[in-house]
């Protein structure tokens, strides 16, 4: 039997399971689960207790997975726990399952990570309705089904029941395997976030090791009962026993904190596995790239155990009762309300730092180092169910599971904001990408679209954060994007005013009553339009006043406050009351002040908002702010089931394996099969050929050449237009028989398309992040303008409004009356075949000639690879 999972999965209890299929070389360990059966589970499995051919079973079972089976096991430290496994009926989109689970781990998520396998692996294979015989009393089994998050009928007669489960993933199931994961990963994270005894293993006496400071900062934490040392070459470190080896110590401690040399760190995690540790911190460097790092990752796959590293400065936990220091951190982690998941321990050194001198804390830090386990991605679901993590901060400088990444970061960020700090955002186009679409979709668009999609604070700097992390903490998120400025220097405000413009913000007009009562209130010098300039010398109590007017005015969602000092007084002084009772968005800006950004208390220790000492940066933050409480405030949207899944595997299955480029032929009847309008064509092999094309469309054409190596036809010169008759298109295919000579294997002749404006849509495969859809200016504007947006498969209509919004050149495009429903249905269309057929590495629609009333696909390209498709459900941990 292979000992590689497929998977490793967190079980329910936060244990950690290894899912892969099964075949021949596991019959034995098939038949040995089935025979360990109690005569009462036994009875619920075959409905009776009679004897029973479990050696035939545990054959058939055992079956290599194919069109009509499939079977997958969970595996616990190597030992088969359960095993699911369905037989297609007559009817090929049918298929029965079957389920059973060693009594020890019943109740513990075996069933339920078994059975969405089992779905994904027939929905790969095109089924569409999984159902089960259960007898009635198996309440368990009932319960499992029901809980999955599927569509399901029971029909009961009699002692059975027949419960049918339909295969379509709605938005419903996406929110139960999200709250399953965010619950598996607090049983599991428990260990490492709250664990009930510590080892330090390799903790010495020289105060300048790291082990001594991981030791000193545990002991300084929490419980000194619950903290162990294993070193060795001493009795004892900071007056706490020292133990030889894990095995010497009393019990087990649930966490191990490792402070080694490579070749000990490998031996010591293998160690801690053997002995029952449920999680290691590795702190070790020096492993990634050496033999060392392989023997790290089985041990903590063949022990279950969760690792956060290596070469990581550690974790910490401030929560109540159970705080935890394991980290060489050179203070106390200050306790408060922001999560920190950094694959830099030097980055968590500096937000520790820069979060406490704003008289912030944090809930949990993480510094995942290397990240061979626990990433990014298990703390985002630990957070979801944190009661005490208010916000979340990521740096992140890659991506093991962007598709988990999304679904997590989405469901929390709807009602915790998640900030992430951009990293390696240098990459540049490709200029000598086989497609535009290809062209545009860089690492950089890549990132973007997962952080819009999943409703992310992208900053561009640790500053930033702390600046965001700021208002978010003592300020309520605007309820839109108009803005407001007030100020006692009007350059400041003129600044501030051009700054909300550059970052996407409304200078709002303000109503004439709001104007009115200014003008009662302010010097006549005053200028009452916004931004609002009350003059330097204005009383701070005056000042105060205009503010409180300003906040009234219901065209107003957010306030840009700027102050600074004169010798007649200061207007700040006043504004703390006033900014404690706001219902709206206030930030004040204190140029000249020490501070990047400083909270301005309304009492000591109560924050009333976050005051910045350069104007670009508050309204950078505003802007952040809006953007944010805009997508908080907008409706997910369904994902639409536009296409024909059937119709559209039976086309793909006839492509070859071998197929690189497809030829137009197959191109068009991929898009005609999706309900694409494509625009008529005949393949030409011959001059004749097309001269007969022109013949059947009856007017002036297009030869379009389809010649080796030629991919950019417009730039190859492989495209003439306006032929309208059959002396010129004889010409045309003489002339480009000429220019590509036997590389040329045909034309494509296609009648002239009516007028309108091109764009570009296209699909871009990736192999970490998945398929993107693009969208963009087409025709000769995709080289010159470079105008896209993109989303990650698959489109949401909220997501393809976006996209259509989401140019430089958006408002200009709808404005000329062009079919914008058209378009969207396109994007949708387009995000669903991606998702549908993950052969399609590239696609490239270029260009979509789109008028008053419709469009049409002018030119399409599509490459296509062999490929598993990945199921952006499963619950998988990062290998």
């Amino acid at each position: 039997m292979s000992s590689e999972p497929t998977a490793r999965v967190l079980l329910a209890d936060g244990a950690v399971a290894a899912v892969r299929a099964l075949g021949p070389p596991d019959t034995a360990t098939v038949l040995a689960l089935h025979e360990r059966l109690s005569e009462h589970d036994r009875y619920l499995r075959f409905f009776g207790t009679g004897a029973s051919r479990d050696d035939a079973l545990a054959a058939k079972i055992a079956t290599e997975t194919g069109e009509r089976h499939a079977a997958v096991g969970c595996f616990l430290r190597d030992e088969l726990v359960g095993v699911a496994h369905y037989e297609v009926l007559d009817d090929s989109a049918y298929a029965e399952i079957a389920l059973v689970v060693d009594a020890s781990v019943q109740a513990h998520g075996v069933a339920t990570q078994l059975l969405e396998h089992l779905v994904s692996i027939g929905r790969q294979h095109h089924l569409r309705v999984f159902v089960a015989e259960v007898l009635a009393e198996n309440s368990a089994m009932l319960r499992v089904l029901a809980d999955l998050g599927l569509p399901y009928e029971l029909d009961r007669d009699g002692p059975e029941v027949l419960a049918t489960v339909r295969l379509n993933p709605d938005d419903r199931y996406r929110r139960a395997v999200t709250g399953r994961d965010r619950a598996a990963e607090e049983a599991s994270l428990a260990h490492v976030l709250r664990p009930a005894s510590v080892a330090v293993i390799g903790a010495g006496r020289r105060e300048s090791s790291v082990g001594h400071a991981v030791l000193a900062n545990l002991l300084r934490s929490g419980d000194h009962a619950r903290v162990a040392v294993v070193n060795p070459r001493t009795d004892q470190v900071l007056g706490v026993p020292s133990a030889r080896s894990v095995t010497a110590l009393a019990d087990p401690p649930e966490l191990a904190v490792i402070c080694l040399p490579p070749p000990e760190a490998a031996d010591a995690v293998e160690e801690c596995g053997r002995s029952g540790v449920r999680a290691v911190v590795v702190i070790s460097s020096g492993i990634t790239g050496t033999p060392h790092e392989e023997r790290m990752r089985r041990s903590i796959r063949r022990y279950g155990l969760r690792m956060v590293g290596p070469n990581c400065l550690g974790v910490a936990s401030t929560e109540p009762g159970q705080e935890l220091d394991a980290t060489f951190l050179a203070g106390p982690v200050p306790a408060g309300r922001v999560g920190v998941v950094t694959q830099s321990g030097g980055v968590a050194i500096a937000l520790a730092g820069a979060l406490a001198s704003l008289g912030l804390g944090i809930s949990s830090v993480v510094s995942t180092g290397d990240k061979y386990d626990v990433s990014g991605n298990d703390l985002l679901a630990w957070w979801g169910n944190d009661r005490r993590t208010e916000i979340a901060v990521l740096y992140l400088e890659s991506f093991g599971n962007p598709r988990r990444f999304t679904r997590l970061a989405r469901a929390l960020a709807r009602t915790k904001p998640v900030v992430a700090v951009r990293v390696g955002t240098g990459e540049t186009a490709r200029s000598a990408a086989a497609s535009h679409t290809a062209a545009a979709a860089t690492p950089v668009v890549l990132r973007e679209a997962l952080y819009e999609q999943a409703g992310v604070i992208a900053v561009d700097s640790l500053s930033a954060v702390a600046d965001v992390v700021a208002a978010l903490s003592w300020q309520p998120l605007p309820g839109g994007s108009k803005v407001a400025v007030i100020s006692n220097a009007g350059g400041a405000g003129v600044l501030a005013a051009d700054a909300c413009e550059r970052d996407g913000l409304v200078l709002t007009p303000l109503s004439r009553g709001t104007a009115d009562r200014l003008r009662a209130v302010l010097p006549s010098q005053a200028s009452v339009s916004n931004p609002v300039d009350t003059t330097a010398a204005v009383p701070a109590i005056i000042f105060s006043e205009a503010l409180r007017i300003l906040l009234g005015d219901e065209g107003v969602d957010a306030v840009l406050v700027i102050t600074v000092p004169t010798a007649v007084g200061d207007p700040q002084g006043a504004l703390a009351p006033l900014l404690d009772r706001a219902a709206k968005t206030v930030l004040l800006v204190r140029p000249g002040q020490v501070e990047r950004v400083k909270p301005v208390d309304y009492a000591p220790g109560r924050p009333a908002t976050a005051s910045y000492a350069d104007v670009v940066d508050a309204a950078a933050v505003l802007a952040a702010l809006s953007r944010y409480a805009r997508w908080r405030h907008r409706p997910a949207g369904p994902t639409p089931e536009t296409l024909d899944t059937a119709a559209l595997r039976t086309v793909a299955d006839l492509i070859p394996a071998d197929a690189n480029w497809l030829s137009p032929q197959q191109c068009e009847e991929v898009l005609k099969v999706a309900g694409f309008p494509v625009t008529a064509s005949r393949y030409a092999s011959t001059e004749d050929d097309a001269v007969a094309a022109l013949e059947t469309f009856g007017g002036p054409v297009v030869l379009k050449a389809d010649a080796e190596g030629v991919l950019h036809k417009s730039a190859s010169g492989a495209v003439v237009l306006g032929l309208p008759d059959a002396d010129a298109v004889r010409g045309a295919h003489r002339e480009l028989r000429a220019r590509f000579g036997s590389r040329l294997r045909g034309v494509l002749v296609q009648p002239m398309a009516p007028p309108g404006r091109d764009l570009v849509l296209g699909i871009r495969s990736d192999a970490v992040f998945g398929p993107l859809v693009v969208f963009g200016l087409g025709g000769t504007d995709t080289d010159l303008v470079a105008d896209h947006s993109a989303r990650l498969a698959p489109v949401t209509a909220t997501d393809a409004d976006l996209m259509l919004d989401g140019l430089r050149s958006s408002d200009a495009l709808w404005a000329t009356g062009i079919d914008r429903a058209a378009v969207h249905d396109l994007l949708v269309r387009l995000g669903a075949l991606a998702v549908l057929l993950p052969e399609i590495a590239e696609l490239d629609l270029n260009p979509v000639r789109v008028a008053a009333n419709g469009c049409v696909a002018l030119d399409i390209r599509i490459r296509w690879e062999r490929c598993a498709p990945a199921d952006p459900l499963l619950r998988t941990l990062t290998p």
